[in-house]
């Protein structure tokens, strides 16, 4: 772990970056101005000032540099702080782990706290986004990113007063956002209407020279949002074809008469696969508008937060979460009533665990599927309480089975040791889909599950891919059924209200 080291230090700061008090005798130095910015190729840019003793990064809004949208799913709520500090008599800016779940990285190497020199690479997670820290203000972004409008054209002419939200500087950028916001609701045609009033009304306000650039901007303007607007079309043609090749060969998977065939089949997926992720890479991808069934959306989203994120879910996966989803909303209703009206303090508490022990929080909700929140129940084969531990495996993970007391009826205990065995099942099933082949294990049995797809294939790498021994039915009927109804009562937790049940918890997303 890297740690505040010559090899990662600073070099002494230039005069220039010393204040006059400062360059004094006694006084220490200053700062360099300094900013944050997105690596080359990043599907957003970012320019962060680091105006502040401490600049506080995540997907949580109460930060003060803010990271969303797809590419942020290894990003947590608050992840790492850049601090402004002083090393033997340098000004030096040092990075700092929040505690993240996928921790932090600088120059590839996981981090706790370290100093950081110009151009090292920040990144949040071992593939998740990274910032790189410029003494330099950077230049202005592309335009395929950021419009950027000269002062000296949209500032009104000299000695005509400036009126506060009236100025072209205003109007324009009011324009451009208008456009931006009916072009992102896939209301392309809405543009030259939006256009024409902005400029009907800068006109009237502008000289004959203001007149002539102002129009020249527009019509650039409207010449970007075309294409756009074509591009994006083109875009949404590609992505059609892919999912109907996709859809096509999942179909084919299911009636492969031999593991040979179902290989090729998902060899094929797989390419499809890959072109489609680098499609959605594309920033005008995301301005267009789509319809996606919302379940879809929803697993979508829990994958992402795993670290299992994938272009396409099996349709026969997504079916079984519909059916436990219609399950839990219809005959076991009472079930889920009564595991979501306890959850209030009872499911907070198991959170605060999870969170605690850096596990995906949404785990928590195992347990409703598990007992019902109910801590004495006990299975035929003498499992017992909320995590339904066997005497073996609680004694394995420091719980106390014994004829006086039996700690897998404590709440606290109990989940604690299960948060020590689902990271024992995530460690050793790997990275990428290792939380659902844990949620598999955890299920079945670790033993069992390798046991069962050593049988059927002997590639390593695909004994470590939940959706590929999905596909081909590697994994036993049991488990294949209990990590959809797991996913099925996760999407519920988190929205209660949406599927008509009161209380529970909601998941805050940022």
């Amino acid at each position: 772990m890297a740690t505040d080291s010559p090899g990662i230090g600073a070099d002494p700061v230039p005069e220039e970056f010393l204040t006059p008090q400062q360059a004094g005798e006694n006084a220490g130095p200053a700062h360099p101005p300094a900013w944050l910015i997105s690596e080359p190729g990043a599907p957003v840019r970012v320019c962060c000032p680091i105006a502040a003793d401490m600049t506080r990064i995540g997907r949580a809004p109460d930060n003060e540099l803010v990271i969303q949208g797809p590419e942020a799913g290894t990003v947590s709520l608050h992840h790492l702080a850049i601090e402004r500090a002083v090393v033997e008599s340098r000004p030096v800016f040092r990075a700092r782990d929040l505690d993240s779940t996928n921790g932090t990285f600088v120059n590839g190497e996981r981090i706790s706290e370290c100093v950081i020199e110009p151009k090292t690479l920040i990144r949040m997670g071992a593939q998740g986004p990274g910032l790189s820290l410029v003494f330099e203000e950077p230049p202005s972004l592309e335009l395929d990113r950021t419009t950027a409008i000269p002062a000296e054209v949209i500032s009104p002419p000299a000695g005509e007063p400036v009126q506060p939200g009236n100025t072209y500087e205003h109007l324009l950028s009011e324009g451009v956002q208008r456009v931006r916001r009916a072009r992102a609701h896939g209301l392309a045609g809405q543009t030259m209407m939006i256009m024409r009033e902005t400029m009907d009304h800068a006109l009237r306000r502008a000289s004959r020279r203001f007149q002539v650039i102002i129009g020249i901007l527009i019509v650039g303007l409207l010449g970007v949002s075309g294409y756009a607007s074509w591009r994006i079309a083109r875009l949404n043609l590609e992505k059609q074809a892919i999912d109907k090749h996709i859809a096509e060969l999942e179909a084919q998977v299911q009636k492969a008469g031999s593991a040979d065939e179902a290989n090729r089949l998902i060899t094929q997926l797989n390419g499809y696969e890959a072109a489609g992720e680098e499609l959605q890479r594309d920033p005008l991808y995301r301005l267009g508008r789509r319809n996606e069934d919302p379940v879809t959306t929803e697993i979508r989203s829990l994958m992402a937060e795993f670290g299992a994120e994938a272009y396409s879910v099996p349709p026969e996966f997504t079916e079984r979460v519909k059916y436990y989803i219609q399950q839990y909303e219809g005959p076991d209703r009472p079930l889920m009533n009564r595991a979501l009206s306890a959850t209030t303090s009872q499911m907070r508490m198991i959170r605060q665990v999870m969170e605690e022990q850096h596990l995906p929080a949404d785990l928590s909700y195992m347990p409703v599927v598990e007992s019902a929140l109910e801590a004495p129940s006990q299975s035929r084969a003498g499992a017992l309480g909320l995590w339904q531990f066997t005497p073996v495996t609680a004694r394995a993970f420091g719980l106390r089975v014994t004829a006086d007391a039996d700690e897998r009826t404590d709440t606290l205990k109990s989940t604690r040791a299960a948060c020590r065995y689902l990271r024992s099942l995530i460690l050793d099933f790997g990275s990428g889909s290792s939380v659902m082949l844990a949620l598999a294990a955890y299920n079945l049995g670790p033993s069992k599950v390798k046991q069962t797809i050593l049988k059927v294939v002997a590639d390593p790498i695909k004994q470590r891919n939940f959706w590929y021994l999905y596909r081909v039915k590697a994994i036993p009927l049991e488990t294949r059924e209990y990590v959809p109804k797991v996913i099925a009562a996760m999407i519920i937790a988190r929205d209660p209200g949406r599927f008509g049940f009161p209380g529970g918890t909601q998941q805050a997303h940022s």
